[in-house]
């Protein structure tokens, strides 16, 4: 019997995909469930897999890997997808699918499979990503192929099987966690004018119920790279993880966006990203005092487009890695201490500090200096203005004439 890996969450889709697989291929089925930070989602995973028709089910423990290889180069690059977006799904996608491909090596497998769905972006993140790892594999998209046409069709599907999901008619929201957000999609949020209700926020407590009085956070990095928060030095994913319960608590990190998905139409979701918000805006304000003016305006162009090469599941390319070489060249002097407001869901910088600091108070300062002669600036103004006054005066010239 042929042998299918499927990148398994416990969810609605890749519940009853096992079954579907059985039915219609006569595959053996490998369930791949990759912990990148969903908590207890992971909690019997094994007993329902194996319940629900899978012969054998890895359950992988990628954090580690997930924040060190794809967090924070996303993070150092300044990627933000619209302006909104940090990317949590969608960086994901490819390490889940790099250890689903490792996996169907191991036990000989050929296809993979996954629970995206035709209309989305992972369909093509996890396919990107497969193609450029192991093109010789068979992928199967069951969304692509069955009858289903609904996540009400799904939960019948399931419902006929004996198959118990964790989600119902009345409430069945499309929900992605992992160590850097939890997205929300479907239902009523799929009218753009419906206001989010509060209770679906999970990881982050509504602004207007936060605390009364800020609090402060100390975030140290180093070429770019938080390593302690409050002082304390802690690994990538309890720094993470910490964060997360100080800036939810503070209702920081919630994103409200309707976004242009990679197939060509428009979806709305909310994000909550609580320590991804924070983190963001503070490294911002580390590169604010550490980079000259024209390596920091080119980064913005590279954090558009590193941003969209992310959204796209353009991960395993040789462009990315390129701009991952210039990002990192840039982050040679990000090292340095910022200091963080948070306050019913506004995350504001309160002080930041670099041994690589290009702020120079004297320079700057609105006091008597003995370093910046002011009458130097005339003729730099003539200089920087000779275009617009040769144009002027070509236009005065020219009107005259007529």
């Amino acid at each position: 019997m042929s042998k299918v890996v499927l990148a398994y969450s416990g969810g609605l889709d890749t519940s009853i995909i096992i079954p579907w697989l059985k039915e219609n291929y006569g595959y053996e089925v490998i369930a791949m469930a990759a912990d990148v930070g969903q908590g207890e989602e992971l909690d019997l995973l094994n007993e329902k897999a194996i319940k629900t028709g899978a012969s054998k089910i890895y359950i992988e423990d990628l954090k580690k890997e997930f924040a060190e290889d794809y967090i924070f180069p996303t993070l150092k690059a300044g990627a933000l997808y619209e302006g909104k977006y940090l990317l949590g799904t969608s960086m994901a996608r490819p390490l889940i699918a790099k250890r689903m491909v490792e996996i169907a090596k191991k036990e000989g497998a050929k296809a993979v499979a996954h629970g995206a769905t035709g209309k989305g972006n992972d369909q093509v993140r996890f396919e990107l990503a497969i193609k450029a790892l192991a093109p010789e594999l068979k992928i199967i998209a069951p969304w692509r192929e069955w009858d289903i046409r609904s996540r009400e069709d799904a939960i019948d599907y399931a419902n006929a099987r004996g198959i118990q999901v964790p989600v119902s008619k009345e409430r069945p929201y499309s929900m992605d966690r992992n160590l850097w957000h939890l997205s929300h999609e479907g239902v009523d949020l799929e009218d753009p004018w419906n206001e989010p209700k509060l209770d679906i926020l999970l990881l982050i407590t509504p602004p207007e119920k936060a605390p009364d009085r800020p609090t402060h956070v100390e975030i140290e990095f180093e070429r770019g790279i938080p390593v302690k928060l409050d002082g304390a030095t802690l690994d990538p994913v309890a720094l993470i993880e910490k964060l997360n319960s100080i800036a939810g608590e503070n209702g920081v990190g919630i994103a409200d966006m309707v976004e242009n998905r990679l197939v060509g139409m428009k979806s709305r979701g909310v994000y909550e990203t609580p320590a991804g918000t924070v983190l963001f805006n503070a490294h911002r304000e580390l590169e604010l005092l550490t980079l000259d003016r024209a390596t920091l305006h080119f980064k913005d162009v590279v954090a558009s487009r590193y941003a969209e090469l992310v959204y796209d599941g353009v991960w395993f390319a040789p462009i990315r890695e390129a701009l991952d070489a210039f990002v990192d060249s840039t982050q040679k002097v990000v090292t340095g201490t910022v200091k963080m407001k948070l306050y019913k869901g506004s995350c504001t910088p309160a002080g930041t500090k670099s041994p690589y600091s290009l702020y120079n108070q004297e320079l700057s300062t609105f006091s008597r200096d003995e370093i910046y002669n002011q009458r130097d600036a005339e003729g730099f103004i003539n200089l920087f203005g000779l275009p617009l006054k040769v144009r002027a005066l070509m236009e005065r010239n020219f009107n005259s004439g007529r």
